[in-house]
């Protein structure tokens, strides 16, 4: 369904980076807002209960701090990229890699030595959880994003620096998590994902690079890279059910995507940040029937 009413005006460059943070921030709140209230009624979270995998110890200000790192099925996988894609990724840096985690809350604990500490556990997917016991790569990748979610959830400052426990596979007890419930499956780097009567022409318009992840249970945001606009004047979007589809100025850029998601497309939102050099996209999605 075209909707020439999708385009909002341009986050002007002149604007401080605050103020473009704000005001895409409002463009989403537009758009989920009845979203949210609908979502006061459903049940949110289910229990779950981590499988031990390892632990490393580190620490902070307050003293010694242990992370469990542990696994579970019930948690979603990340995408499935190989490691030399994943490098490549994170050498670009690219932020359409994630790895689904359950933070749990920290709880105190007596060290080998009996001395007070602070341990937190770190719950992945099960199957990820098997491939990471194979990978330095992986372990340390998946360390490194662990310390950065607790001390972004819990305001710490950890040390960096860190040692996995030789003959412990958790320090204390592991508590049962909460995570959402009949949460949607995580959608990473859908920009190759075309409907198969698409070609490209090696002489025609230009395929963007398009960035699409789940915000929240019935929010799809996306972000595609138009590196050769500065501005939104002659862009087009378009909005199905199931279809992206987008034309840039003079034929430069063209995208045709399927999303595999229900996208309520009178309630979507785009706006263009000239900053960045993107088309900012939020689709809320369409209830499924329980």
């Amino acid at each position: 369904m075209a909707n020439s009413q999708l385009l909002a005006p341009e986050l002007s460059e002149a604007e401080t980076m605050g103020a473009e943070t704000a005001r895409f921030e409002e463009l989403l709140l537009q758009a989920s807002k009845e979203l949210q209230q609908a979502q006061t009624t459903r049940p949110e979270s289910t229990q779950i209960q981590p499988q031990p995998g390892f632990c490393i110890k580190t620490n902070s200000s307050e003293g010694k701090v242990f992370i469990n790192i542990c696994h579970s099925a019930s948690i979603p996988p990340p995408a499935d990229v190989t490691e030399d894609e994943l490098l490549q990724m994170l050498e670009e840096d690219q932020a359409g890699f994630r790895i689904p985690m359950s933070l749990g809350e920290p709880h105190a604990e007596l060290d080998a030595k009996g001395q007070g500490c602070t341990a937190y556990d770190v719950a992945v997917n099960s199957d990820f959880y098997r491939r990471m016991q194979n990978s330095d790569f992986l372990r340390e990748l998946v360390v490194t994003i662990a310390r950065e979610g607790l001390e972004d959830k819990y305001s710490l400052q950890l040390n960096p620096e860190w040692r996995m426990l030789k003959n412990r596979t958790f320090l204390g007890s592991i508590s049962q998590q909460n995570i959402r419930s009949k949460q949607r499956p995580r959608i990473q780097e859908l920009g190759n994902l075309d409907t198969p009567d698409s070609r490209r022409d090696e002489e025609g318009p230009e395929k963007p690079h398009l960035n699409l992840w789940l915000e929240a249970p019935d929010l799809l945001l996306a972000e595609i890279d138009l590196p050769k606009l500065d501005g939104a004047l002659g862009l087009s979007l378009e909005i199905g059910e199931n279809r992206l589809v987008m034309w840039g100025p003079q034929q430069l850029y063209h995208l045709d995507a399927y999303i595999p998601l229900p996208i309520n497309s009178d309630e979507s939102r785009a706006a263009f940040h000239r900053k960045r050099k993107q088309l900012m996209v939020a689709m809320p999605l369409l209830s499924t029937p329980s």
